[in-house]
């Protein structure tokens, strides 16, 4: 079966919302928040939303926090058995593809710069969430980053990742 087969069938579980015209139609709809946003004022799903955006913030960029994992087992821990990701070309990774390259990568480990911008959560449905935000890396690169998280007792798994490339941004 297809990385994209395997997958099906696991996001066919949640219900993505479609864009709607009509604003009134957003009232129901789970709301993105960052650092920056403010709260609903209920104190109780606050305080839930300012746990998961720290979460998931302290957790990104995936497989380059060392405290989460640099081994193969760790990163089998830290990834759905559905993971898959769209690299910045374009390609799709199955979770095998992506656990051998990292366990060659961290054989012999080098320092990259990661700067984090603009991180944003949104809850999709019980327990899955959407992280997004802009990562530059090494003062050369810069893409936008999209991870979907699944929360449950064992903790945080990571269910899809996609990082595309920004075109004809200046970085000087």
């Amino acid at each position: 079966m297809s990385v994209q087969g395997s997958c099906a069938s696991e996001f066919a579980k949640y219900a993505f919302h479609p864009i709607v015209p009509n604003a009134a139609e957003f009232a129901g709809m789970p709301r993105a928040y960052s650092g920056e946003m403010p709260g609903d004022g209920n104190p109780e799903t606050d305080s839930e939303q300012d746990r998961v955006l720290a979460e998931l913030r302290a957790r990104e960029p995936i497989f380059h926090r060392p405290e989460f994992g640099t081994t193969r087992a760790e990163f089998e821990r830290m990834t759905d058995a559905a993971f898959w990701e769209i690299g910045a070309s374009g390609r799709r990774y199955s979770r095998d593809f992506v656990l051998d390259e990292l366990e060659k990568r961290h054989t012999h480990p080098h320092a990259d710069i990661w700067e984090v911008s603009d991180f944003a959560c949104r809850k999709l449905a019980e327990g899955l969430y959407l992280a997004t935000y802009t990562l530059l890396q090494d003062h050369l690169r810069l893409t936008r980053r999209s991870t979907i998280w699944r929360h449950a007792a064992e903790g945080w798994t990571i269910v899809y990742h996609q990082g595309t490339i920004v075109a004809g941004e200046e970085l000087a």
